[in-house]
Parts: C-alpha cells; structure tokens; sequence
C-alpha cells in the first residue's frame, strides 16, 4: 500500500512538473517573437502595417490561451498544448516572411 501511494505521489509530480514546464515554453516562446516583431521595428525590416498584423495575431492567441486557461482551472489540456505550438509555429513564420519581404519602412 505504502509503495501504491509513493508510486502516484511521485507520478503526480512528474505530471505537474511537466504542465509547468509547458507553460514556461509557451511563455517563453511569447516572449521570443514580441522580441523579434519589436526588432523587425528597429532595424526597419516590418511596415507599420505588417507590425499591426502581427501584433492582432499574436493578441488573438493570447485571448486564447488565456481562455483556454479559465476554462480548465488554470491549466492547459494536451490537447489544447499542440494546438497553441501550432499556431505558434505559424506565427514565427509570419514574421519570418514579413521581415525578410524586402518591404521597408
């Protein structure tokens, strides 16, 4: 029995340990592409209007992750993980090509 009880207390924090580092990733890779849109301003490589673009995009996942957040205590489902990276991974793609589009400001 002492063992059964060790055995899920132990998974359990596994598990919980898992759903943070998620999060941090998700955060993390937030963070990278508002670096890379706000250097694409800088060095003048994004329009005013692709900076625009990009920045209701990246709005618009944050309104989603967030709701999907308080939907579910907090916590994102697996589910829920893959498709934030996806649309994170079309997002570094959309301003991969608008930095390098040859548009300048």
């Amino acid at each position: 029995m002492k063992s059964m009880f060790l055995t899920f207390a132990v998974s359990g924090m596994m598990m919980t340990a898992a759903n943070l580092a998620q999060a941090d990733d998700i955060q993390q890779r937030k963070e990278n592409q508002q670096d890379r849109i706000a250097n694409g301003v800088a060095n003048g490589s994004l329009t005013p209007h692709e900076t625009a673009n990009l920045e209701n995009k990246e709005s618009a996942l944050n309104h989603e992750t967030r709701r999907d957040r308080r939907q579910n205590g907090g916590n994102l489902t697996n589910n829920e993980k893959a498709q934030i990276n996806r649309q994170q991974n079309r997002m570094s793609r959309n301003i991969y090509r608008d930095k390098h589009n040859a548009a300048r400001q």
